[in-house]
C-alpha cells in the first residue's frame, strides 16, 4: 500500500502526475465521459451520448485518447447521456477494457438502450445510427454486474460503488489507484424522495472529488411545495379541459411523478373519470424491473411492499401506454411520456399535437439541456419547428411551466456534501459552462481562508479534451505478513524476508509463506556442470578443504561425494565430477568458486607435490652444489644484502635496512625479529627448495638414492624426517 500527500514540487517521475480528461460533460451536460489515469492505470467513466444531437456528433470525443489503454470502464446509471455510447465504446473502438455497473443498471441497460437504437433508426438516416441492435447484445455479454458497497479490485484498481439517489440502480464509485483516492459522484442526490435512498457519504476520505454541478449556484424549492404546484397546475388544467404533457425519461424522475399521481389520485375520487398514462415503449418493462429491486430502494417503500403485502409500483389509477395507436385522445387527462427533451418519440409528437390550444398544460419536470427543444420552449417560442421537417412550423399556445423533479443536488446540497467528503481537489464536470463558472467561483470563495496552508482546497472545471494534471508524491510502505509477523519488530531489528509487489501493494514475507499470502507458486532450479578431472578423489578433498574447510560425506543420486557449505554438491562419475546446488546468487558463487578449483587441481604445483610416487633415482647434485643453488636465489632476489656466515656452510645473513634475517642451511630455518623481512626470505627459500628437490639438506645423499614421499604431510615436516 502507499502513503501520499499532493505534491508542493515538480515530479521527478512523470508518473508522479494524475492525469484528467473530460471526453464529455466538461462545461456541458450531455455526452459524461471521463479519463482518470495514474501510474500507468486507466479508468473511464461513463459513456454518453448528447441529447441535442444525433450520430457521430453525439458521441463524447473518443478519438482523442488511446481507448485501448483503458483498463476499466465504471458507468454511474444508466440514463443516456451516461451510458447510450457504450455499445459503440465496445464495439467500434480499440477499448479492450472490462466494463462495470450495478445489477439494476444492468437489467435496464438493454431495453433503455434497445428503444434509443429504434428510434435513433426512425428520426435519422442510417449513417448516423451508432450501433445496431447486434452491437448492444454484444456489449451487454461482456458487461459485469457489481453490488453496492462491494469492493473491486482489477489490476491493481480497486472500486466501491455507493448509491447515489439519482435513479434506481445509480452508483457513486471510490476508487483508488496507487494509494490516491478518488470519489466519482455521476448524477447523484442528497434529496429524499418517495422511493431512493439518499447519495450516501463514503467512510473514507478522498483525495479528489469529481462532481456534478448541473445546477451551479441554483436552489431547488423545497420538495413538498413543488408537488403542490404540481398537483394544482394538473388540477387546473383538466377542470378547463385540458390535457396535460410531463416528458419525462422512461426510467428516474418518471416512476417518482407515478407515485405522486397515483397517491392523489386515490386520494382524490372526483378524479376517477380523468385518466393517467405512462406512454413509453418501455412502460411495462421500466415498471417490472422497479417491481423486481423493491430492496434497493429507501426504507419507505420497503415498509409498504413488507406491511401492505403490495408492490407500490403495481398502479392502480395508472394507465401503460407502449405507443399511441390505442390511444383515444377525447378529453382531459395527465400523459406522462418519453422521452425528457422532447426531441423525438410520444413526448414529441404529442406536444406538437396539444401545442396549439391554449388550455392544454407543458410541465417539464427534469432537466432541460442546451440544444434541445426542451430548452428552447422555456422561452414560451411562438412556434416551434415540426420533427416532421420541411420547414413546417408548429404554433405554440399550450402553457408551460418547468417544476423540475430532477434528482440532482442543488448548491446548498453539493456544497454540504463537498464539505462531508472532504477531498482537497475537487473536479467539476456535468454543468454548462454558466452554472459550472458560478458554482467553482462560490467554492474558492467559501474556502479562501485555507489558501496556502495545507488544507487548501483546489477547484478545477477543464473543458473537453483539456487535460488536468495533479502531483502526488508516493512513500511505499511494504506490509509484513505471515510468520515474519508473529512478533512485534524490536527497535534496530533488521527484518529478512522476500519483498512481493503486486500493483501498488508491497509485502514481506517468509519464503514458506509466498503461496498462502501472494497467490504465488514456488519452485527451485538444479544446476549441473559436470568435468573431466583426471586425478585422485584425495587430491580433490585436500584442495577443496583448503578454501572451504570440512566437507560433509554425501550422497547424491548413485555417485558418492561431499556437500560443501550445505549448498554445493561434489560427486564423482566415472572419469568425470559433477557439481550440482541449487540456483540462487550466493549458491552460484559457491559453485563457480568450486568450479575453478576443479579446474586448477591437475596444473597446481601442490599437486604436484603431494601426488609423487615413490621414485629410486640418483641424486644430480651434492651438498655444496645444493648450497651453491640456493645462494644464487637468494643473490638474485636480495643481491649485496647476502653475507655468509663465518662458516659458509652453515648459512648466511640477509641484511635490510638494518633489519638482519639469517638462513640456516642445515634445517632451512629463518630467525628475523622484523616479519616482513622473515615473511619474504621464507617465500623465497621454499621456492628455492622446491625447484632443485629431490635435496634434504640434513643429510648426505650425493651417492644414495632418494625415495620422494607419497603422503601429504607439509613440506617443513617432510625436510624434518
Amino acid at each position: 500500500m502507499s502513503a501520499k500527500r499532493q505534491a508542493d514540487f515538480e515530479p521527478v517521475d512523470q508518473s508522479d502526475y494524475l492525469e484528467f480528461v473530460a471526453l464529455g460533460g466538461g462545461n456541458e451536460v450531455g455526452r459524461s465521459c471521463h479519463i482518470i489515469n495514474y501510474r500507468g492505470k486507466t479508468v473511464m467513466l461513463d459513456a454518453g451520448v448528447h441529447p441535442a444531437l444525433n450520430g457521430l456528433s453525439a458521441l463524447p470525443f473518443y478519438d482523442d485518447y488511446d481507448l485501448s489503454t483503458v483498463d476499466i470502464l465504471l458507468i454511474s446509471h444508466f440514463h443516456l447521456d451516461h451510458a447510450a455510447s457504450l455499445p459503440y465504446v465496445m464495439t467500434h473502438t480499440d477499448f479492450k477494457g472490462r466494463v462495470f455497473m450495478t445489477h439494476p443498471t444492468k437489467a435496464i441497460y438493454r431495453w433503455l438502450l434497445s428503444d434509443y437504437v429504434r428510434v435513433s433508426a426512425i428520426s435519422s438516416n442510417d449513417a448516423s445510427t451508432l450501433y445496431t441492435d447486434a452491437d448492444l447484445n454484444a456489449s451487454f455479454e461482456r458487461i459485469e454486474a457489481i453490488d453496492y458497497h462491494s469492493t473491486t479490485e482489477v489490476e491493481g484498481i480497486k472500486f466501491t460503488a455507493y448509491h447515489a439517489g439519482h435513479v434506481l440502480g445509480a452508483a457513486m464509485y471510490f476508487i483508488e489507484i496507487g494509494g490516491i483516492k478518488i470519489l466519482f459522484t455521476g448524477d447523484y442526490s442528497r434529496e429524499e424522495d418517495r422511493h431512493l435512498n439518499i447519495a450516501e457519504v463514503p467512510t473514507e476520505r478522498p483525495d479528489i472529488l469529481i462532481t456534478e454541478s448541473t445546477y451551479g449556484t441554483s436552489t431547488h424549492q423545497p420538495r413538498i411545495e413543488k408537488e403542490t404546484r404540481l398537483l394544482n397546475l394538473i388540477t387546473k388544467t383538466i377542470v378547463n379541459g385540458g390535457r396535460c404533457l410531463l416528458p419525462v425519461f422512461s426510467l428516474g424522475n418518471a416512476q417518482e411523478l407515478l407515485l405522486i399521481l397515483d397517491e392523489y389520485w386515490q386520494n382524490h375520487p372526483d378524479l376517477d373519470g380523468i385518466p393517467v398514462f405512462y406512454a413509453s415503449s418501455l412502460a411495462r418493462k421500466c415498471l417490472a424491473v422497479y417491481q423486481t429491486y423493491i430492496n434497493m430502494m429507501n426504507d419507505s417503500i420497503r415498509k409498504k411492499f413488507r406491511d401492505d403485502r403490495s408492490n407500490p409500483f403495481q398502479f392502480k389509477h395508472i394507465r401503460s401506454l407502449k405507443n399511441l395507436e390505442r390511444f383515444d385522445d377525447l378529453g382531459p387527462c395527465v400523459m406522462v411520456a418519453s422521452p425528457g427533451m422532447l426531441q423525438n418519440g410520444v413526448s414529441r409528437e404529442l406536444l406538437e399535437r396539444w401545442a396549439p390550444e391554449a388550455k392544454n398544460a407543458l410541465i417539464l419536470t427534469g432537466y432541460s439541456v442546451d440544444g434541445t427543444l426542451a430548452k428552447q420552449i422555456l422561452n414560451e417560442p411562438s412556434e416551434f419547428s415540426s420533427i416532421a421537417g420541411g420547414g413546417i412550423k408548429v404554433p405554440r399556445r399550450l402553457y408551460v411551466e418547468e417544476i423540475s423533479f430532477a434528482a440532482h443536488v442543488d448548491y446548498k446540497q453539493n456544497s454540504e456534501f463537498i464539505d462531508l467528503v472532504n477531498a482537497s481537489n475537487i473536479i467539476l464536470v456535468h454543468g454548462e459552462q454558466t452554472n459550472m463558472g458560478r458554482l467553482k467561483s462560490a467554492l474558492l470563495s467559501k474556502y479562501k481562508d485555507l489558501r496556502q496552508t495545507e488544507n487548501e482546497v483546489k477547484v478545477f472545471n477543464p473543458r473537453n479534451s483539456e487535460e488536468l494534471r495533479l502531483p502526488f508524491r508516493g512513500v511505499k510502505v511494504a506490509k509484513v505478513m505471515g510468520s515474519l509477523a508473529a512478533k512485534p519488530p524490536m527497535d534496530g531489528q533488521i527484518l529478512s524476508g522476500i519483498l512481493v509487489q503486486k500493483n501498488f501493494e508491497m509485502s514481506v514475507m517468509a519464503a514458506d509463506d509466498l503461496k498462502e499470502f501472494s497467490g504465488l507458486t514456488t519452485s527451485s532450479v538444479i544446476q549441473r556442470q559436470s568435468i573431466t578431472v583426471e586425478v585422485s578423489a584425495e587430491l580433490i578433498k585436500f584442495h577443496l578443504e583448503q578454501m572451504f574447510g570440512t566437507l560433509k560425506d554425501a550422497t547424491v543420486g548413485s555417485g558418492l561425494g561431499y556437500t560443501i557449505m550445505d549448498s554445493v554438491n561434489v560427486f564423482w562419475k566415472p572419469k568425470s565430477i559433477v557439481i550440482e546446488w541449487e540456483g540462487n546468487m550466493l549458491n552460484d558463487a559457491i559453485a563457480d568458486s568450486v568450479l575453478a578449483i576443479l579446474l586448477s587441481v591437475e596444473s597446481s604445483p601442490m599437486s604436484v607435490k603431494i601426488s609423487s610416487k615413490p621414485s629410486h633415482c640418483k641424486a644430480n647434485f651434492n651438498r655444496p652444489e645444493k648450497i651453491e643453488r640456493v645462494l644464487v636465489f637468494l643473490d638474485s632476489q636480495f643481491g649485496s644484502a647476502v653475507e655468509p656466515m663465518e662458516n659458509p656452510d652453515d648459512g648466511v645473513y640477509i641484511n635490510i635496512d638494518g633489519h638482519i634475517a639469517s638462513v640456516n642451511f642445515r634445517n632451512m630455518d629463518v630467525i628475523c625479529s622484523y616479519e616482513p623481512l622473515r615473511s619474504r626470505v621464507t617465500h623465497v627459500l621454499d621456492h628455492a627448495v622446491d625447484t632443485i628437490l629431490p635435496f634434504d639438506f640434513g643429510k648426505e645423499e650425493s651417492d644414495e638414492s632418494y625415495e620422494s614421499s607419497s603422503s601429504i604431510t607439509p613440506i617443513k615436516e617432510e625436510r624434518d624426517s
